[in-house]
């Protein structure tokens, strides 16, 4: 995979659709619809119906963006997480947080970090290469020059991108809202969660500054 556009990078070539994206995301989607039926898992039935709404909101926003492969793989990979997170089951000798002995369930370290938090700083560092390669493509489409990865830009960014993990957590809550029993987590476990979309989008913006500094050398 390729490393994120550089500020001062000349305007993309519109790329042909992203066909192995699109195959590799389907087959688990397809997989996923299967699996929540087969055992009568309704919040994964209502997360799916999301991913098919952000599916098609993304495929979108590509045609006008163009995104990088980077970003296109990092957003598939991070709907794979999630659907396996939720319906993946863990062995009874893995320690877990709750009742559902499923991947988001799972301690990595004990009482200190879950693979829920793992999936939420990478979902939402790569929202925030998004919103920055979507940033530059409207500032290229105005007839400005590139932005630079200054702290100001990157800033606004990592905010974009914790906006859309706050968006999550509304989701989140509207699933306890319409199914009775999930594996959502109480306000301790929200909290959580914000301050792992917070590290993803700091360490995604570090990386942007860090990447288009070596490429512009």
């Amino acid at each position: 995979m390729s490393a994120p556009r550089s500020a001062d990078s000349s305007p993309p070539v519109p790329s042909t659709w992203p066909w192995g994206v699109v195959v590799f995301t389907l087959a688990y989607l397809s997989a996923s619809i299967v699996a929540a039926v087969a055992t009568g898992n309704r919040e994964f039935v209502f997360y799916i119906v999301v991913m098919f709404v952000l599916l098609g909101a993304v495929a979108a926003v590509h045609r006008r963006v163009h995104f990088s492969s980077v970003v296109l793989w990092g957003l598939a990979i991070w709907g794979l997480a999630h659907m396996a997170g939720g319906m993946v089951p863990v062995p009874a000798s893995w320690p877990i947080n709750g009742e559902h002995r499923v991947l988001y369930s799972w301690w990595l370290v004990p009482n200190l970090l879950k693979y829920d938090q793992i999936v939420h700083a990478y979902g939402f560092g790569v929202t925030t290469v998004a919103c920055w390669e979507g940033l530059q493509s409207m500032i290229r489409g105005s007839g400005h020059p590139p932005l630079s990865p200054s702290l100001g830009n990157l800033t606004l960014c990592a905010a974009a991108g914790m906006g859309f993990g706050a968006l999550n957590e509304v989701v989140e809550f509207a699933a306890t809202l319409l199914v009775p029993e999930t594996n959502v987590g109480g306000y301790v476990n929200t909290g959580w969660d914000l301050v792992s979309n917070m590290v993803g989008t700091i360490v995604a913006a570090w990386g942007i500054r860090f990447l288009s500094g070596r490429n512009s050398r």
